[in-house]
């Protein structure tokens, strides 16, 4: 049997540690707080501009399809971040 360096084990272990810290890492950016509570935020908005009497000269309109686009770029961003 071949005998394993004590430097090889701190090596070792040293290189596992490091797999662990990045993995808890990726996991808490990807949980993304945040961007999931502006997701949510987004969606009561666009709930309330379809909700609001459309005579608002084309406004209500315009400030629900900025809304909608920024739905699709905050899943969107979400959905990058996962990988």
């Amino acid at each position: 049997m071949s005998k394993i360096s004590s430097r090889t084990i701190q090596t070792a272990l040293l290189i596992g540690a490091l797999f662990v810290v990045a993995f808890i890492a990726g996991r808490v950016t990807a949980d993304q707080p945040h961007m999931r509570a502006a997701l949510a935020s987004l969606q009561v908005a666009q709930s309330e501009l379809q909700q609001a009497i459309p005579d608002k000269g084309g406004h209500r309109v315009r400030a629900l399809e900025l809304v909608n686009q920024a739905i699709v770029e905050v899943q969107a961003g979400i959905e990058f971040a996962e990988y």
